[in-house]
C-alpha cells in the first residue's frame, strides 16, 4: 500500500513518510557570529517541538554546503557544563560557517541522544556512580543512541541544499543523512578543546561509539574551567587544511600546556564567571573556502 502523499506545505522523509515537518515562521536575526536567518520547522503531530535552520548566506540550490546537524543539549549550552563538548561544537561550527560565507546549522531538538533531559540527569547521576555514558543509557533502558536524521534530511530539502559538506566526528551521523537521501560530499571534523570533566565522556564517544576525534587538537585543562587556549577559526582551517603543529594525542593531553616550558595560567575560582579570555581574537566575517577533509 503506496503512503498518501502529505499535505501541501508539509515535508516528508523517504523512510518515514508519516513523519511531517511544517515550516512554520523564519526571520533575520543578528547574533554575535553574524546575521542569520532562522527558519522554524515544527513537527506536525506535535507542534510543540520546533527545530531549527540557522542559515548564513546563500545555499538556495547550493552544492557542498557546509553544514552541521546539532541536537539541542541544554546543560552544556545554557548552563554552561563541563561534562561535555556540545556548546564548543555548536560555537565553532557557527563561526565556521561565516567564516565560509555559506552554510547552515541544523538545530534539533534532541536532548541527551534523544532520551531527553530528564532522563539525560538520571544518566549523569549513574555517571557520577561510575558508569560511563553508553553505559548509563543501557541501565535506564534506552540504546546508546536514540537520534533519528530524517528530520534533519527533509529541513535541508525544503532549504533547497543540493549537497553538504557535514562538520561532525561521528561517521553514524554520516550514515544516518546519507540513508535519508542526503549527498555529503565530505565529512568536516569538529575541533574541540578537552577539560577534565569532559575528559571520560570523549573517550567512550571515540572508543565506544565509534567517533573519530582530531588527535591533534585533543587540549586538555585539567583545572576543569576553561580552555588555556581558545579555539579560533583561522587557527582551525590551518589545522584542517593540514598546516598543524605536532599532534596531542589522549596520552599526553593530561601534560599539555601551552608553549613549551610555560607556566599553566591560573583559572578564576569556581563561582566567579571566567568571561572571554583575552586571548580570544575577533571573529572573522569575510569569505573563504570551508575547511575539508575527505569522508570515508
Amino acid at each position: 500500500m503506496h503512503p498518501r502523499l502529505p499535505p501541501e506545505g508539509t515535508l516528508t522523509a523517504p523512510l518515514l513518510p508519516d513523519v511531517l515537518l511544517e515550516r512554520y515562521a523564519e526571520s533575520l536575526v543578528p547574533t554575535e557570529y553574524g546575521v542569520f536567518r532562522v527558519v522554524v520547522f515544527r513537527e506536525r503531530e506535535d507542534p510543540m517541538v520546533e527545530h531549527l535552520a540557522l542559515v548564513y548566506g546563500d545555499i538556495q540550490n547550493g552544492q557542498d554546503i557546509l553544514t552541521r546537524a546539532h541536537s539541542e543539549c541544554w546543560t552544556g549550552e545554557v548552563l554552561h557544563s563541563l561534562k561535555c563538548d556540545c556548546r564548543e561544537q555548536l560555537d565553532l561550527a557557527l563561526r565556521l560557517v561565516v567564516s565560509s560565507g555559506a552554510g547552515v546549522v541544523l538545530y534539533l531538538r534532541q536532548e541527551g541522544r534523544g532520551i531527553g533531559l530528564g532522563n539525560k540527569i538520571r544518566a549523569y547521576a549513574l555517571q557520577a556512580e561510575g558508569a560511563d555514558t553508553v553505559d548509563a543509557n543501557r541501565l535506564l533502558g534506552f540504546p546508546d543512541d536514540l537520534r533519528t536524521w530524517h528530520g534533519a534530511a527533509a529541513m535541508l530539502r525544503s532549504l533547497g541544499v543540493q549537497s553538504i559538506a557535514l562538520m561532525t566526528n561521528n561517521p553514524a551521523k554520516v550514515a544516518g543523512l546519507t540513508a535519508e537521501g542526503i549527498a555529503i560530499t565530505r565529512r568536516v571534523p569538529v575541533s574541540i578543546t578537552l577539560n577534565r570533566h569532559n575528559l571520560g565522556y570523549l573517550q567512550t564517544k571515540q572508543d565506544r561509539m565509534g567517533h573519530e576525534l582530531p588527535q591533534e587538537t585533543l587540549q586538555v585543562d585539567t583545572n576543569g574551567t576553561y580552555p588555556r587556549r581558545p579555539l579560533r577559526v583561522e587557527a582551525i582551517t590551518r589545522r584542517l587544511r593540514g598546516n598543524v603543529p605536532s599532534a596531542v594525542s589522549p596520552a599526553q593531553a593530561t601534560s599539555w600546556r601551552e608553549e613549551p616550558g610555560a607556566p599553566a595560567r591560573q583559572p578564576p575560582p569556581y563561582g566567579d564567571s571566567p568571561g572571554i579570555p583575552p586571548s580570544v581574537t575577533p571573529r572573522s566575517t569575510g569569505g573563504g573556502a570551508p575547511p575539508s577533509e575527505t569522508a570515508g
